[in-house]
């Protein structure tokens, strides 16, 4: 896979989840098995907040050239999707998350994996 393509699909699966969380974020949650209580609600519109972050830098960081911004772009992607893999696993394994915690699950692993290759062999420019 280029570096292009995979930066395009995490802009897009970043999008499509930020609305969610930030919109809808009880019933968003809900779907996982989740109850948000007020204090559960601001922390998962920050991290939507942060989807929407993760999003600008994804879209708009597909087009780096082998520079530093983009090896740094690449290793805090590779950190950030395999922090997000291990807690998110371990909230379904706990049972905090119903079948459905499962998807992230794979989610993160895919990104962190993907990532991760690009540090162990640098994209082309």
């Amino acid at each position: 896979m280029k570096f292009r393509t995979l930066m395009i699909i995490k802009a897009a699966v970043r999008l499509i989840l930020e609305v969610p969380i930030l919109l809808a974020t009880k019933f968003f949650y809900g779907l996982f098995g989740m109850e948000l209580g007020a204090v559960g609600v601001f922390a998962a519109r920050e991290y939507g907040a942060s989807l929407l972050g993760n999003f600008l830098l994804t879209y708009f960081g597909r087009f780096a050239q082998d520079t530093k911004a983009r090896r740094a772009l690449i290793m805090g992607m590779t950190l950030y999707n395999a922090i997000g893999f291990i807690v998110t696993l371990i909230t379904v394994l706990s049972g905090e998350m119903n079948i459905l915690g499962w998807g992230p699950v794979a989610i993160y692993l895919f990104f962190a994996l993907g990532f991760g290759y690009f540090l162990i062999k640098p994209p082309k420019p």
